[in-house]
């Protein structure tokens, strides 16, 4: 009862303090609807000229009178009376840009298309909003500055845009301004504010309340910079009293670093927080340029928020013109035996410092620990190309692995060089054979110029042994030093490596780098990301973190979670590790429909999953790209079910690379071709938080006449994450369109669905 006193105290502060901030008459105002009609963005200029907009939902208030804008560097000037014999650098007064604007015009647009995606949720997505570009210029300086709204049904999108100006060529930003001043005080699923890192858990409380839960949130990372006590990061997921469900984001960050939200408490608004580069300056400028969109998403039920496109829409269309080197994955990886502490990364115990090039591994000792070994990596092609996956990840392959964390050490990998225990080019010949593609690893211990100085070799060393991914990493902090993981010359590192992959066909799966904000509509090629605490963190993972990631991390695009730890008990996969996975083996199982990705891992070792053999078939079986998705009942930190077709032209490839294929690989695309047989599937999955639950849903988007065949993965009667977590039962049944399911989830609990037709 007193908890319940307080929110309800809490809230009512908060509304009473956002009402009483008193808002300022607006001139020259503009009003855009979405085109149905239930949202309207309005803007304006308040009496000294600062640009301001709001949005509301039916009438109601979204985002109160909110500011836009920017303040800018002064100007460079020289200070010789401090140093009299030396010229120091120093800036003038901050420069505002953010009042004394006049309007110059306004524009309109409206577009409503569908277009297809490389790979994604579904196959058909549609493009459909209202837009206005308010024109303005400030007096005094004659600068001028659009702003670009897009409305669409389920939410805003607006940036800036500078237009090529002779007398604004050049700026630097020393922050940004703009509000998202909050109609009340909403609960909210956030992760605190950091420059360097989004893995963290989500707390579930008040916007109120931040400031005092923070610092208990703020677990440890290899690289941190948490810059406010009321600091969260985006996407922010908040659900207001009356049922509306708003989500605070941002799409297309592109030469412009990554946003965070800062709230004032009293007024219940948020402004954005840049983050700083060395110097500390959030942002360097050279027009012509448009900022990244900043998003406000608003609907009235949270299977909305899931099904939106409004972050990918916002992004430009694919710049890859032949994409079909690109496909959808299903891999394993020698990974979670050194996650776990199985094995290491490392080679040898020899040396008390690494300098490539010169340290002579061919005369070391080996320490017998090292994973990415030829005959356990020989024993992991054999086990997928058996079970039909589609890559195997090898970590630790390369020199470097003994002195590569937290040295912020600048030289640390050349990504070319195996160790001796290690044959690539045998390897490649032996995977190749068995139809699996090898996937390289290039951690870069955040050294990201030492990466991009050593790129070009490391695709080409990818070319010439066929493979065709590679995942990324960018533990500890960013060298060189001062910079941060979100700061603008990083994107600008993330983004560059995007690209020249694309040149080299390579896709890649980027850890640790910036939380993804749809640029893989542009850049298909981005086939995975973190940015986000996974699988590797093994107990420390609550069990509402799943049921709270689809609603914030995903917006942005999939993650590349690695779900399917079978063996939750990690001290039977290694000994000596206390840890539990805290999930019943039936919601690993669900992950793989939940959170979506076309870049699927079973993550688990082979031996736990011939433990497991019959509910490791639902993973060999489950597709990884998808002709539609139906999201059948969700609450955000609470409970999910969605339901997803395998993409048809999966289910009925006759193509080239197929016939290429080894025998014992034919059948296996993207794991439903095997399992339907080139008929309709459907796969759903089903997650709880740490609530066991009872949940109903029909089956009505399954196809009218047809006859389907489910197999059922459950929690048991008995499982509980704590004190009974593998137990499952597999079930079968006939179900049709006309039918309805009820299933039952342990806590932390979940369920999986393959549903074939007959």
């Amino acid at each position: 009862m007193k908890k319940t006193i307080i929110l309800i105290a809490a809230a009512l502060l908060g509304v009473a303090c956002a009402e009483s901030v008193k808002q300022p008459v607006l001139s020259d105002v503009q009003t855009l609807s979405s085109p149905d009609g239930s949202l309207t963005a309005t803007f304006g200029l308040a009496p000294d000229g600062t640009p301001m907009y709001s949005l509301s939902k039916d009438g109601k208030d979204v985002v109160l009178p909110s500011k836009l804008g920017f303040v800018l560097r002064g100007n460079q000037i020289h200070d010789n009376e401090i140093f009299e014999s030396k010229t120091k650098w120093m800036y003038d007064s901050p420069v505002s840009l953010h009042d004394g604007f006049a309007l110059e015009g306004t524009a309109t647009d409206s577009v409503d298309e569908t277009w297809d995606p490389v790979w994604g949720e579904e196959a058909h997505i549609r493009n459909h909003y209202n837009e206005l570009t308010v024109k303005l210029k400030q007096s005094g300086t004659g600068r001028l500055m659009n702003v670009v709204f897009r409305l669409f049904d389920d939410g805003l999108g607006f940036r800036y845009e500078f237009p090529s100006q002779w007398d604004f060529r050049h700026f630097t930003i020393k922050e940004e301004v703009t509000q998202f001043a909050m109609a009340g005080d909403h609960k909210a699923l956030w992760i605190p504010g950091d420059y360097d890192t989004q893995e963290y858990e989500y707390t579930d409380s008040r916007l109120s309340q931040i400031p005092s839960l923070i610092e208990n949130r703020c677990m440890w990372n290899a690289s941190q910079t948490v810059f406010s006590k009321t600091g969260v990061q985006t996407a922010l997921q908040m659900k207001t009293d009356d049922g509306l469900y708003i989500n605070i984001h941002e799409a297309a960050v592109v030469d412009f670093p990554t946003a965070n939200l800062d709230l004032d408490i009293p007024s219940m608004t948020f402004r954005i927080e840049l983050t700083p580069d060395a110097e500390g300056w959030r942002g360097a400028v050279m027009t012509p340029f448009s900022t990244p969109w900043r998003t406000v998403m608003v609907v009235d039920d949270a299977r909305k928020i899931l099904a939106s496109r409004l972050i990918l829409n916002l992004n430009e269309p694919c710049k890859i013109e032949d994409t079909s080197w690109i496909h959808p994955t299903k891999y394993m990886g020698v990974w979670w035996e050194m996650i776990t502490g199985k094995s290491a990364w490392s080679y040898t115990d020899d040396f008390p410092t690494i300098e490539l090039g010169t340290t002579d591994y061919s005369s070391a000792k080996p320490h017998g620990r090292h994973g990415a070994n030829n005959d356990n990596v020989r024993r992991y092609i054999d086990f997928a190309a058996a079970n039909g996956f589609d890559g195997l990840l090898i970590e630790g392959w390369n020199e470097g692995w003994e002195e590569w964390f937290g040295q912020q050490k600048e030289y640390v990998f050349d990504f070319v060089t195996p160790y001796p225990d290690f044959d690539i080019e045998a390897l490649n010949k032996y995977a190749h054979s068995k139809g699996i593609r090898l996937i390289m690893h290039h951690e870069t211990s955040a050294s990201i110029w030492n990466y991009d100085r050593h790129l070009e070799a490391a695709f080409n060393l990818m070319n010439k042994y066929g493979y065709d991914a590679a995942k990324t990493g960018y533990v500890g902090d960013i060298v060189p030093r001062g910079l941060h993981h979100y700061s603008q010359e990083t994107i600008n590192h993330y983004n560059h490596v995007i690209r020249e992959a694309a040149r080299h066909h390579i896709m890649i799966n980027a850890h640790e780098a910036v939380r993804p904000t749809g640029l893989y509509r542009t850049w298909p090629n981005m086939i995975g990301n973190e940015s986000a605490m996974g699988t590797e963190f093994q107990n420390d993972i609550e069990p509402i973190h799943v049921t709270v990631l689809p609603f914030t991390r995903l917006q942005g695009g999939p993650m590349d979670y690695t779900p399917g730890i079978l063996e939750t008990d990690l001290g039977i996969t290694a000994p000596g590790n206390t840890a539990h996975m805290w999930s019943t083996i039936a919601k690993q199982l669900a992950l793989y429909v939940t959170m979506y990705s076309p870049l699927q891992m079973a993550a688990d070792l082979p031996q736990n999953y011939e433990k497991y053999a019959d509910a490791f078939q639902f993973i060999k079986d489950v597709a990884v790209d998808w002709e539609r998705s139906e999201y059948l009942l969700a609450e955000p930190g609470d409970y999910i079910v969605i339901a997803r077709q395998a993409k048809k032209s999966t289910l009925n490839i006759a193509s080239e690379g197929t016939a290429k294929l080894p025998d014992a690989r034919k059948g296996y695309i993207n794991g439903a071709t095997a399992f339907a047989g080139g008929k309709d599937a459907w796969f759903i999955g089903g997650v709880t938080d740490e609530n066991a639950r009872e949940v109903t849903f029909a089956l009505d988007f399954l196809a009218p006449g047809k006859t389907y065949e489910a197999t059922i993965y459950e929690d048991a009667p008995d499982a509980d994450y704590k004190t009974n977590p593998k137990a499952y039962v597999i079930r079968k049944a006939t179900l049709t369109a006309s039918d309805s399911l009820t299933m039952k989830m342990a806590t932390s609990g979940g369920f999986a669905i393959s549903l074939r037709e007959k």
